[in-house]
């Protein structure tokens, strides 16, 4: 029997059933909800375990650990500042769906099997859908439908690899998986493709800047950071994730600088920051993984912090394109402050969280001796300072003044910004109050004389670049092309695939129709030796071998 009043995803539950039955209250239920959930994680879940059982299989419902508390912990902070930042937003409907959102990533991250977790996992993908979706304008209602198809095909391919393990072992319990069966494979391809890991990691510059000005908020925190999390738990120390790291850490700065839209160079940085994780858990040490999940707690605060402000700036001048705006030090002086500090925050300057979280990865790859990963984590948190510590207030906030009418939002939503402003410098000087929260015992410094004059060098180092560099920095109204053109416009390239491979058939059928049958034999002879249709006949093969594979798995 499970004990709902211990379990903390309820509270989130049963307020997102209560807004949509009282809307007009949709504001207060949040917040009480977040709250009750937080009391109960930190009073009465302490080391609890709760089973079920299902057919015959008995699963783990929930478990706490003191990773999942982290986690937990994190997202029901950025949970309640997102939720007094929203209370402007009209669309009630979309913070049920939110409170959702959250509940399925609590879920997931308190599971203590992968069956309870699967679920929670498809549940996350169809809220946060919703709550794109809840902008309710042609953009976004595009960018969610295609948000959904990959994530549900990261589910299904995670499926695959979960009905794998069961067949071979008879456990689902969570634990680490080696990578050396084919399920494996299967299971953190798709724990990546929810991670922002390359083929895909456009989808979510794709999707999140077309939430509302509150939701992208949300969406920053939860469905890459839980990945992460499952990602620690199982595939820690697996040397191909950390080059899969360095790649995203690259990709996020590069089409960052390249970006104009504001939220989009956001979202960019967030494929590069959960690239830094995902190189800790890669190197696999203990440092390593307490660098991965300080970073993860530093991250959610700043990385909410900085689309706080660039919410407020889309809120304030209905503008979210660099080119658009400009000189809003002047009219938003709290909302450019706050901005400033989570910029800051994320660029690693020393006395802010993001300098005390992301030195212990930096600093574990070079204790291992991966001295050329150790340089392009040098090179990423260069860039990082380049596309989000500088151009992003830069150009919102200090470049040529478009003299809008503007001014600093309302109250509630600048408590919120100040309120993770304060969190970010608060973890920063005293890093203690987030190492005590750390799955592993630490004993790292991140506060020497060499440590803080050699990232005071590196970032005015690349502030000098930025500035040297400005003129080709300028952004204007181009359209920066990545791997989701082939999809793009309806899924234009599989619908002419699937077209051209249909009206071949239907063309054979008209030859065959009016032909004898000596001829007919000589056409299927013909039409087999032809090249374009080998290749043809051979795709038709690999998927009916690949639906075979399917049903019998």
């Amino acid at each position: 029997m499970i004990d709902f009043l211990s379990y903390p995803v309820s509270y989130l539950v049963l307020g997102a059933v209560a807004i949509f039955l009282k809307p007009k209250f949709a504001n207060t239920i949040g917040m009480l909800s977040i709250i009750s959930s937080m009391l109960c994680l930190l009073i009465v879940s302490d080391s609890q375990i709760l089973n079920y059982k299902i057919m015959s299989f008995n699963n783990v419902f929930y478990q706490i650990s003191d990773l999942s508390f982290l986690f937990c912990i994190v997202f029901l902070i950025i949970g309640l500042f997102g939720k007094i930042f929203s209370f402007y937003r009209e669309n009630s409907n979309e913070k049920g769906y939110v409170l959702l959102y959250i509940a399925s990533a609590l879920g997931v991250v308190l599971s203590g099997d992968f069956l309870t977790l699967y679920v929670f996992w498809e549940i996350m993908a169809i809220t946060s859908t919703f709550v794109i979706w809840s902008t309710r304008n042609q953009l976004s209602l595009n960018s969610g439908n295609r948000y959904i198809i990959l994530h549900l095909i990261g589910g299904l391919i995670l499926l695959i690899g979960l009905i794998g393990l069961y067949g071979q072992t008879y456990d689902l319990t969570i634990r680490e998986i080696s990578l050396n069966t084919w399920y494996s494979w299967f299971i953190l391809i798709g724990l990546l493709l929810n991670a922002g890991a390359p083929p895909f990691s456009q989808w979510i510059p794709d999707a999140y800047p077309e939430g509302s000005y509150s939701s992208s908020v949300f969406l920053s925190a939860y469905t890459t950071k839980t990945s992460v999390y499952v990602l620690i738990v199982t595939f820690a120390g697996n040397t191909i994730l950390i080059y899969i790291g360095i790649y995203m850490i690259l990709y996020g700065i590069v089409y960052a600088l390249l970006e104009n839209d504001i939220r989009r160079i956001l979202s960019y940085s967030i494929v590069n920051q959960v690239g830094f994780m995902i190189v800790g858990i890669g190197i696999g040490t203990e440092l390593a993984i307490n660098g991965t999940s300080a970073h993860a707690f530093s991250h959610i605060i700043y990385k909410g912090l900085l689309l706080m402000s660039a919410g407020s700036v889309l809120y304030v001048t209905g503008k979210r394109k660099c080119t658009d705006v400009g000189g809003l030090y002047k009219t938003m002086p709290i909302t450019a402050a706050c901005g400033i500090i989570g910029a800051f925050a994320i660029s690693a300057f020393p006395f802010t969280s993001g300098f005390i979280s992301k030195s212990m990865i930096v600093e574990s790859s070079y204790i291992e001796g991966l001295e050329i990963i150790w340089y392009f984590l040098l090179i990423g948190s260069a860039g990082v300072f380049l596309h989000a510590g500088i151009k992003f207030p830069w150009f919102v906030f200090f470049h040529r003044d478009k003299k809008l009418k503007a001014t600093d939002p309302p109250i509630f939503m600048i408590i919120p910004m100040v309120s993770l402003s304060f969190i970010c410098i608060i973890v920063g000087i005293f890093p203690n109050l987030l190492y005590a929260l750390l799955p592993y015992s630490v004993d790292y410094v991140p506060y020497t004389g060499n440590h803080i004059v050699s990232q005071l060098h590196l970032l005015l180092f690349s502030g000098l670049a930025f500035f040297m560099a400005l003129k080709y920095l300028e952004r204007t109204l181009t359209i920066t092309l990545d791997i989701d053109y082939l999809y793009r416009r309806n899924y234009a390239l599989l619908r002419l695939m699937l077209s051209r491979i249909v009206s071949y058939f239907l063309s054979l059928r008209e030859i065959f129709r009016y032909t004898k049958i000596d001829k007919k034999l000589y056409l299927i002879e013909h039409t087999l030796l032809n090249q374009s249709s080998i290749s043809i006949m051979l795709s038709i093969i690999t998927v009916v071998i690949i639906l075979v594979f399917l049903l019998n798995v």
